[in-house]
């Protein structure tokens, strides 16, 4: 049973288009992976799914509900968390108080809460150990963890990725690289973009391959792998 369903979406920033009929489905329970190069409009797709654009058309279904024009603020209340690339923490706010914030629509449980950040802790055991540390100190892989965590808070019921490995150390590529299929195991719905073709290959179970605001290719993820095509263009092989 499909949890996302886009078809034919279409977006552009000004007069200026970045995704061309766009069609994709996200399974429940399943973790799905767009990749691409720099410039292909994998960010753009997941702004449109959140509610960032307003220049869209097509059909988001989200669990059979058309989400394409519901404001910002709503998309989180169906159980939506958004990842975005860049990380955004607040930078003067405790890691702990940033996760606090990622459970807003749940603010009146605090046990929940509570629970909430005991599981983030356990998964990133090091921001266990910087809870009180304001998040702007942490390094560039630690406020990964902080906005990955964050989304977390949410309990949601599909994750959007958006290049969670850019700019990290290797070892913190892997940490995240096992997060992923740690929560993916969980049960949560994952839809990951990333420049990162061989990480997002090898942690997906389907991807698609988006180039200049067009799908081009769709499989098994270890069919790509293997895919002369794509090892070319995003493997270097």
């Amino acid at each position: 049973m499909s949890l996302l369903q886009i078809q034919n979406l279409t977006a552009a920033y000004d007069r200026s288009p970045v995704l061309h009929q766009v069609s994709l489905d996200v399974p429940e329970g399943g973790f799905i992976a767009v990749v691409g190069a720099n410039t292909a409009g994998k960010s753009t797709l997941l702004r449109c799914i959140s509610g960032l654009l307003d220049k869209v058309s097509g059909s988001i279904l989200f669990d059979g509900r058309d989400i394409l024009r519901l404001p910002p603020h709503r998309i989180p209340e169906l159980g939506i968390a958004h990842v975005p690339e860049g990380r955004h923490v607040f930078p003067d706010m405790t890691v702990e108080e940033n996760l606090y914030l990622g459970g807003y629509t749940r603010r009146r449980d605090m046990a929940g809460l509570k629970r909430g950040c005991d599981r983030v802790y356990a998964l990133f055991p090091r921001l266990l150990e910087r809870r009180r540390q304001a998040a702007g100190t942490l390094s560039g892989g630690e406020q990964q963890m902080v906005a990955f965590g964050r989304a977390l808070m949410l309990e949601p019921r599909l994750l959007l990725l958006d290049e969670p490995s850019h700019g990290l150390a290797p070892k913190i590529v892997e940490e995240m690289h096992q997060a992923m299929i740690d929560i993916h195991r969980s049960g949560l719905t994952i839809l990951l973009v990333e420049q990162n073709t061989r990480l997002a290959l090898s942690v997906a179970e389907h991807a698609y391959v988006l180039q200049s605001g067009t799908m081009v290719l769709s499989g098994p993820s270890g069919a790509l792998l293997e895919d002369s095509r794509v090892r070319a263009a995003y493997l270097g092989l």
